[in-house]
This record gives C-alpha cells, structure tokens and sequence, in this order.
C-alpha cells in the first residue's frame, strides 16, 4: 500500500503526498486568524480550504485540484468569496489538447500545448505552491495560461524546528504574478511540498506546529526583498553631478494655478538654488537637463498611503516624492525609511502618521492596539517622541475615546485623524477633535448609517453601495454638515480613486482606476485587474453607481465650501494619485487647483511646506518634469518624464520597463560637464 501511494505521489506531481492531509495556521501579528487545510487523496487529487479574517475581512476559499504528470493544472476549480466577500467561481480544465477556462474575470479556450501553466486569479497560498514545483520541474520557466510566462528561482534556504521536528526549507521567487516577486517557502523533499507563505509585515501561513519559526522566516525573506530592491536600486538612482540646469521649463505656480513662461532653475546641494530667465549665460553648470518647454512642477504628495519597498519604487516613477504613510508596522516603516535615505532603495519621503487601534476581535493589528484611554495616550507619547506628526484612529478605538484621546494627541503637538470609530458618527468626531477624516465612504455613513451599525466590518462600504444614491445632497442635514467641515477647517483625504471600482466596476470589466494604464501592464496584472474585489453582481450594480454619482457629487460641494482637500490613494503607487486627480477634476475642480491640492496642500497639512511643496529658490530639489499641461488636461499628469527628490535623478520609463511596464514617455536629453559617478 505504501508503494502504491508513493507511486500515486510521483504520476500527479503533487506538492505533497497522497492520502495525506496537512493544516496550516493563518497569522497576523503573532495571533492566529484562521487556516489552510490540504487534503491529498490517494488518486492525487488535492482539496484546498482556505480562510481567515482579519480587519473584519477575509477569504473562504475552497480548491479542487488534479495535476497532469508535469506538475501542471489538469482540473481547477475554486468557489468561495474573496477577502471582500465577491463571490469566487472559477474553473480550468485541459480535454483533448485544448484548454478552457472561466473566471470572474474571463473565459475562454486555446489549443493547449505541455507544459502551460494556468494561473488562478485569486489562488491560495497552497496553489502558488504548485506553480513553483511547476516551474521548477520545467526548468524554472513555463508558459502561463490564459498568457504571460511564469518564472521561480530560489533565494533562500534554512533549517528550521529543532530536535524531531526538524525541517529543510527553501524559498523561491514566483515572476510573472505580479510587479515583484511573491516568495514561497517549500519544504526540500522528493516531491517538495509548501511549507509557508509569508507576506512581510503581514499574513503569514506556516504549517501548523511551526508557527514559532516564522519570524526566523520573515527575517530570511526580508533579506531576499532588500537583495531584490537594492539592485533596482543601485541602477535606477543617478548621483548626478551639481549645479544641475534645468534649462527650458514652464513652472507651476500655486498662486496663479498655472504655468509660467519659459524659465531656467538651477538645483545645487539638492536644493533649488535659483530661477533664471530662459537662457541667461550659465556659470559652467555641471549636469544640464534639457527640459524642452516640458511642465516643471513640485514633486506630487501622496497623502494615503501604507507603503512597502516595491510601492515606494512607484511612487517616484509616477513624480510622487512625498507619501504619507497612514498605518504600517512601525518596525517596517523605520527600515524602509532608513533603507531610502541611504539609498538602499528607491522611494519618497515618508511623513507618518502613528496608528492607534482598539482592541477587538476586528482590530487591525499594525502600528499600536490599545484596550483604553490611558494606553491610547502612551500611545501618543511613543509617537510623538519619534517625531511623528500626528496619529490616525482606527475602526476599534471606541465612541468615548476618541476626545480624551485627540485632546491628549493635540496637547503633545500632534494632530488627529482617522476612520470614524464603529458606532459613532463622522459630525461627532469632528466635534470631538478630529482634524481630518480618511476616505468618502467615511462620510458617507454618517448619513447613512444605523446606530446599531457596525462599520468595523465590510458594511462600512456595502451600506454606501446600498444606501447613498437616495440621499438628498441639499438637504438641512448635508448642509450643516458640510458647514461644520469647513468651520473647523477639517482635511478630507478622499481616496475616491480607491473606492471607484468597489462602486463602479462590472465583473469582468476592467477596473476603472487603472483603464487608462492598463495596456502597459504585463497580461498577469491586467486579468487581475478585471477581478472587483467587493461583490457587486446583479442588481447591486446600478444601485451602487447611482451611490457613486452621489458620492463624486459630495467632493464637489465640499471643495466649493472650502472643506481642506487632500490627494491620497491607499492603492498602487503613482498610478492611483494620478486617476484620484483626474476624479476630483470630474467632480469639478479646476485642474490648475487640483495641482496645488497635490503639491502646495499636501505639503502644508504634512507639515512640511518650509521645504518642499513648491518651486522656490531654497527648498528641497523635489521636482518633476511632465510632458504637456496637467493644469489644463489632468491627465498629462501621467506623462511625467524626469524626477528629482533632493537632486538626485530618476527616469520614470527606465524604472517601469525593469518591473515590466511599458513606458509612458521618453526621458529628456541629460548632458554633463564631466562623467558622472556611478
């Protein structure tokens, strides 16, 4: 019987042995959230079920897998709901030499040629194990199905567990999923089998009984991570020799709300050190950028954001140069930041901002979780002691808290902001201290919400889709509340380009934030793109556009009574800041001042317009040159062609084309006095 299963083992290629099951423990923050379980049968066949919550959110997810003798899907087929509760119904099938597939996202068929690889759109961590064996028995490289190629190498190998429970484990790089590498641990055996799945900073799956190596495994991926960032950026960061001349630009000015006429702008020490009329003789300028009569503007802010190293990457590419992190584990943050400054990576200035959450069984566990006032105040502390500006509330934090804790935040010099805490109101917060609210649907439910309204889970966004479009926007109540924002001169960071397809996109449709873009994504990350991750099929779908119109509509008014604007995304670097502008110009915001909201604005409520945030002689060398007029077409905002941050160089379609994106623009002609450094 043991030879049998063996044999059963080797036909199909399974990850792990026949007749077998195993359990994984689903982690965040060191407490478990859920599980993975596998179920081998003896034909082969795998049973996956995958679930977990966190943040009052997560997948229920559940696989049915055959493999061919190579490892690849012969079967798959998945049911379920995503981490935002879409419903999930996939399959994938190989009959007679042909292919054919049908995902929330498409369906087709194509003549199937071995080996090809199909690839789940929203597969468990048990299945991109089986694309590492996949691509490992193939050499390391395979065809991807329905497009694309899929590549695994290893990186990273340790011995874990101690005494009788020791394992030998490995771990592999998966290209071709997404911008980066998504990392597997496998377990070294014959066939190899998953072991984990760790996302840094974030969720990790282990096999249960091993949870305590898991850190030990985060440690060795983080390195592989550095490995991978710093060699992009050791060849994108261009040390260029100073004073640069900038020569030939039109620049934004925040007063006039356009461009100016044709200037020359010197940068020296990375700080700009003066403007000259166009073509005034130049003192022997070591590095001349020709700027050609392009836009020169201040360096974008991207006021929410949760950054990693690979979004940092992006935000520079799309002229961000400074983003607001607005919740990260604070351990993390501090790396990456380090890592930027010293030029280990690539990425932006990051203004942080400290994370407060209330202990519950929905807390999202980064930054600080605090079970009362008391320890939300030393919260605070610990963040002001490190510099931080000002403290975001979260989901948990409890109605009463919220004014000893914000009076506490402003008394240490900090300001305030966040979600609007479960079972109270965005007028209330406002009352009680809050200087700024994240995200419309925020607002959203002080209209539209119940008392008994739970908003630490999904319904903070499926009680919007239902509910908004019948509200009255010239009502007493939306009045009052909008004059109550703008007497206490509260920021509202929208996030409207984050929230767009959760209200607007049409399964299968292409998400409408990332439509103008999307052709210069690898296949992989388009498909993806057709997934909406909030479940809104059916009759839902006109309801929640109509709640959409009503919500583009709300921006509007509040820019027209002078409510504070901020531009902030929460989603993929540059790309989406770029789309939330072009949304605040659709809700009827001049372009001009949408510019300023994204420079001038930012910079001021960041606590940093001294030095950065517009074009004057003194201030940081933030600066980037875009191809055409966004004061006119916001969407030339796109275009940028040549960044600064603090004089050091970046070229946008260079950093693109390395993570597999196709250019947008060509870079300016760049000409030195003598050889740069390398």
């Amino acid at each position: 019987m043991k030879l049998l299963i063996a044999c059963l083992a080797l036909l199909t290629a399974s990850p792990v042995l026949a007749g077998t099951t195993t359990d994984y423990d689903v982690i965040f923050s060191g407490k478990k959230a859920g599980s993975q379980t596998v179920i081998v049968r003896d034909d082969g066949d795998i049973h996956i079920s995958y679930t977990y919550r966190d943040n009052g959110r997560g997948p229920d997810i559940e696989e049915d897998i055959a493999l061919l003798p190579d490892g690849t899907f012969k079967r798959y087929r998945q049911t379920g709901r995503n981490t935002y509760g879409a419903i999930l119904d996939e399959r994938f099938s190989v009959s007679a030499r042909r292919a054919s597939w049908r995902s929330p996202a498409d369906r087709g068929s194509q003549p199937f040629a071995a080996p090809s690889l199909y690839q789940p759109t929203y597969g468990s961590p048990e299945s991109d194990s089986i694309i590492v064996a996949a691509t490992q028995k193939a050499g390391g490289r395979i065809p991807a199905l329905p497009g694309g190629q899929l590549r695994s190498e290893k990186v990273a190998e340790a011995r874990v567990g101690g005494a009788g429970r020791d394992r030998n484990v490995a771990l592999y790089a998966i290209f071709g999923l997404d911008l980066e590498p998504e990392y597997v641990w496998m377990e070294s055996t014959d066939p190899m089998r998953f072991f984990a799945s760790i996302i840094v900073g974030g969720r990790h799956v282990i096999a249960t009984g091993y949870d305590d190596v898991s850190s030990e495994l985060e440690r060795l991926q983080q390195g592989a991570k550095d490995k991978y960032v710093a060699g992009i950026a050791a060849k994108h960061r261009q040390l260029l020799p100073q004073p640069i001349l900038i020569r030939n630009v039109r620049v934004y000015d925040t007063k006039s709300l356009g461009l100016g006429d044709p200037v020359d702008v010197y940068v020296n020490d990375g700080r700009i050190a003066a403007i000259y009329p166009v073509n005034f003789p130049a003192m022997e300028p070591a590095t001349v950028i020709d700027g050609a009569g392009r836009a020169l503007l201040p360096g974008l802010f991207d006021m929410h954001m949760h950054e990693s190293a690979l979004n940092a990457i992006l935000q520079i590419a799309g002229g961000v140069t400074t983003a607001r992190d607005m919740g990260n584990f604070n351990d993390f943050l501090t790396v990456l930041r380090g890592d930027i400054d010293s030029g280990a990576a690539i990425g932006p200035h990051i203004e942080r901002a400290g994370f407060i959450e209330g202990e519950s069984p929905f807390s999202l566990r980064s930054g600080i979780v605090v079970a009362s006032v008391t320890e939300g105040e030393k919260a605070v502390d610990w963040y002001a002691q490190r510099g931080f500006r000002q403290v975001k509330l979260y989901n948990s934090i409890r109605p009463e808290w919220v004014r000893p804790i914000a009076a506490y935040a402003h008394s240490r010099g900090l300001r305030v902001s966040g979600h609007v805490p479960a079972f109270s109101r965005a007028a209330r917060v406002v009352q009680e201290g809050y200087d700024e609210i994240q995200h419309m649907n925020q607002l959203m439910l002080n209209f539209v919400s119940d008392p008994d309204t739970d908003s630490r889970t999904l319904v903070r966004l499926t009680l919007v889709g239902a509910r908004a479009r019948k509200l009255d926007l010239d009502s007493q109540s939306v009045r009052d509340f909008i004059t109550l924002l703008a007497e206490h001169r509260t920021v509202i960071d929208a996030t409207m380009a984050t929230l767009e397809a959760s209200y607007t996109q049409k399964p299968g449709d292409m998400d409408p934030s990332k439509s103008a873009v999307a052709d210069h994504f690898p296949f992989a990350i388009q498909r993806a793109w057709r997934n909406n991750p909030v479940d809104v099929s059916g009759d839902k779908l006109a309801a929640y556009r109509e709640s959409w119109q009503r919500m583009m509509q709300f921006l509007g008014r509040l820019h027209a009574a002078g409510v504070p604007l901020v531009a902030g995304t929460d989603d993929l670097g540059g790309f989406m800041l770029h789309r939330e502008l072009e949304l605040y110009v659709e809700a009827g915001i001049p372009a001009g001042e949408v510019i300023r909201i994204a420079t001038e604005d930012g910079a001021r409520v960041a606590g940093v317009l001294s030095e950065r945030g517009t074009i004057e002689r003194g201030k940081h060398a933030d600066l980037i040159l875009v191809d055409g007029d966004p004061t006119h077409n916001i969407s030339d905002i796109r275009r940028v062609s040549y960044v600064l941050k603090d004089g050091v160089g970046f070229v946008p379609a260079d950093i693109y084309e390395a993570l597999g994106i196709r250019r947008f623009v060509d870079p300016p002609a760049i000409s030195y006095r003598f050889r740069p450094p390398l």
